[in-house]
């Protein structure tokens, strides 16, 4: 399916806050595959728009790079910058438990 890499932040000011760097493991196209990286890129889109980078690994086409982030579950959201690294499972649909388990702060009106 998917090794594919987005990289938004051409438009951000230096203002800004700094850019994310994020890695969604996945396997393969299942249900929660797709609904996790649906997910990901609407809060991203809302709530950071230009100011991440988004990597997505596909574990059954590479599963040596699970042991980097050690991974146990899939899919599973890793965010490598800001630091420290945090780690969220699951399909992504609950915004408030994403928010909490990476420390974003939803962008205000």
């Amino acid at each position: 399916m998917i090794e594919s890499r987005e990289d938004l932040g051409a438009d951000s000011s230096p203002d800004e806050d700094e850019t994310w760097e994020l890695r969604l493991y996945v396997a393969g196209q299942t249900a929660k595959s797709i609904a996790a990286l649906a997910n990901l890129r609407r809060y991203c889109e809302q709530h950071m728009p230009g100011r991440y980078h988004l990597e997505v690994i596909d574990l059954l086409e590479k599963p040596q790079l699970a042991e980097g982030d050690q991974i146990l579950a899939i899919p599973t959201l890793v965010r490598k910058m800001p630091e420290p690294i945090r780690k969220v499972i699951g399909d992504l649909s609950n915004e408030e438990r994403v928010f909490v388990g990476l420390d974003l702060r939803p962008k205000r009106p």
